[in-house]
């Protein structure tokens, strides 16, 4: 997707969602590509440990850990990256939850876990970095979103609302953005530990029982990079990525 030819300028690049699957590919490849990853997730270990990986394979790499439920945390994560390279240029709203199941099962914890954690977590990050980037009359923000977001199916009513209320408030966001890109990524069955939240067993089988056609990661953080690769003022705003075979 990328010139191969041409030697990119460094990016800061934070990523939530960075200890497993989609957010760990995309630090995985944005770094190989020579961008300066910030990392941010719950599992402080599993980030630890990623970066140090990252770094052994001469990449530059940062870990702190981060709840995006909780917008100190979120503001704390921003100023470790901005106190450590002095600006921000790209930041990933990856960090999502999937605890699939039909609304007549009341699973109202997970809904609000989902709102908490797939919305309000990429308001949180949105927040924080705007100002920065405003003031700096740069940036990029890449919401990671889902195919949920352009369908609903039985069992993701309430994960697909939160997907498709990612996509318009990106769309917002662009709209009112000059100096500020905005991409939203919609991926399709991904290879990720999303399914593990899943807590009704029957709809957990019927998800897992697709996922021989489930895309890697790794595909999800090319289209990452593809994305802040281009030319300051291109836009890409939003990317569909699913396997072939997905209907």
């Amino acid at each position: 997707m990328t010139n191969p030819s041409t030697t990119p300028v460094p990016k800061v690049v934070l990523i939530t969602g960075a200890s497993s699957g989609i957010g760990e590919a995309t630090a995985r490849r944005l770094a190989a590509a020579g961008h300066h990853v910030v990392l941010g997730a719950r599992r402080a270990g599993r980030l630890a440990l990623l970066a140090k990986e990252i770094e052994a394979q001469s990449g530059s790499a940062l870990a702190h850990e981060l709840d995006v439920t909780d917008p100190a945390s979120v503001a704390a994560f921003v100023r470790a990256a901005h106190d450590r390279y002095g600006h921000l240029d790209v930041l990933v709203n990856n960090a999502g939850v999937m605890p699939l199941s039909r609304l007549d099962a009341l699973r109202v914890d997970e809904w609000n876990q989902m709102i908490d954690v797939n919305l309000r977590g990429v308001l949180h990050g949105i927040a924080a970095v705007l100002p920065i980037m405003n003031a700096q009359g740069s940036g990029h923000i890449v919401n990671i979103s889902s195919v949920s977001g352009l369908r609903v199916d039985p069992t993701a009513a309430v994960y697909a609302a939160t997907k498709h209320a990612v996509r318009a408030l990106s769309e917002g966001l662009r709209q009112e953005s000059r100096d500020v890109r905005v991409t939203v990524i919609s991926p399709g069955l991904t290879r990720s530990e999303l399914t593990a939240s899943i807590a009704d067993g029957t709809v957990r089988d019927a998800v897992e029982g697709q996922m021989d056609i489930a895309i890697p990661a790794a595909a999800i953080g090319e289209a990452v990079l593809f994305a802040i690769s281009q030319p300051a003022e291109v836009d890409v705003n939003e990317l569909v990525v699913r396997p072939t075979a997905q209907g």
